[in-house]
């Protein structure tokens, strides 16, 4: 009886510096905004911003959340559709 080793399949790696497209851009946007309403709310506690622009980057960080979350919520629903398709 000869034992080899199971090897699991890897995931493609993504270049440095690459481009990503579709849902990543999506979520890097979200990062960014929610990035951006972090410090607009830390420059409003160091006194140095305004309470009108803290409550705007955040209002747009909720919706870049709200938009990600969508797409990720209707990927799964086409892939639960597709895994459940009888071939």
């Amino acid at each position: 009886m000869r034992v080899e080793p199971l090897v699991p399949d890897s995931a493609a790696t993504v270049p440095a510096g690459a481009p990503s497209g579709g849902f990543g851009a999506l979520l890097d946007a979200a990062g960014a905004a929610l990035g951006a309403a972090d410090a607009a709310e830390a420059a409003f506690v160091a006194h140095r911003g305004g309470m009108q622009e803290m409550v705007v980057e955040r209002a747009r960080a909720d919706i870049a959340l709200q938009i990600a979350a969508s797409g990720a919520q209707r990927v799964t629903q086409g892939l639960q559709t597709l895994l459940g398709m009888q071939i």
